[in-house]
């Protein structure tokens, strides 16, 4: 399927690694520009460099660092990109997580997690939103959870802001009419990602179980209504990305790439 994405120019937030790294790889088997970031400059180097060999691509591919829970950083990533020819496609996709107790939850580390998983989309959609406008063409797509419909307790944090990409995607949605701008968020479910590999890593060592044990109950015991029983891939979640900015006509939406766990229509 030609999704007619040739020479779009996207820039994908966090994509060293994990869902942003596989979107990342997607957007250039269509045929597009893509800007890999992430925090550390070598990292996003290397990335480009392993993406642009599988896919035959060293001139679809750039290498743009910045930590953008930082304002600052953020300023001057945008002022590379405005250098480099600007963006047509945003996926916002840099977050954190961790599980931990609501109770142990400080306010600096609230503060944090709204910096990382919200304010970085916030940031990024304000400058950029209003040029796609102005052109008359542009995507925004913004890395949700299914924890923001059906949040966790043992992850209130990054539920909360998970709910809050859902809000900002609609919101910022309203602002598209009549154009051909679209604003939307996916919501992936359990996904098998380097960070949820070191999370069982971790869990393994605390509780003296192999990590095969782990995964296989994981779903039995934590979420039991998902219909696919297994974790989510990075290409999964990936393919729906690079979808949902082809149609115009999906705009305003919050696609679920979860498994069915959420159990409602």
């Amino acid at each position: 399927m030609n999704l007619e994405l040739q020479g779009k120019r996207v820039l994908v937030t966090g994509s060293t690694g994990g869902i942003g790294k596989a979107i990342a790889s997607h957007y250039l088997a269509e045929g597009a520009v893509v800007i890999i970031n992430g925090r550390d400059q070598a990292r996003c180097e290397a990335i480009a460099k392993e993406l642009s060999t599988e896919h035959s691509a060293a001139d679809r591919v750039l290498a743009m660092a910045g930590d953008l829970s930082d304002a600052a950083q953020t300023s001057a990533l945008l002022d590379q990109l405005e250098a480099q020819g600007g963006v047509d496609i945003l996926i916002n996709n840099t977050g954190i997580f961790e599980v931990k107790a609501f109770e142990n939850i400080e306010d600096d580390e609230w503060m944090h997690y709204f910096n990382v998983n919200v304010m970085s989309a916030v940031r990024l959609s304000r400058a950029l939103l209003p040029k796609m406008l102005g052109r008359g063409f542009g995507r925004i797509v913004n890395i949700s959870s299914e924890c923001g419909v059906k949040p966790l307790g043992q992850m209130v944090h990054y539920s909360v802001t998970k709910t809050a990409l859902m809000s900002l995607s609609r919101a910022l949605s309203e602002l598209t009419k009549g154009k051909d701008v679209t604003v939307n968020s996916v919501l992936p479910g359990p996904t098998w990602t380097e960070g949820v590999e070191n999370y069982f890593d971790t869990l393994s060592a605390k509780e003296g179980k192999p990590v095969e044990e782990l995964t296989t109950n994981y779903f039995a015991d934590h979420e039991p209504t998902s219909l696919l029983q297994r974790f989510v891939d990075v290409n999964e979640v990936a393919k729906a990305t690079v979808f949902l900015t082809s149609n115009r006509a999906m705009n305003g939406q919050s696609l679920r790439v979860e498994g069915g766990i959420i159990r409602a229509l």
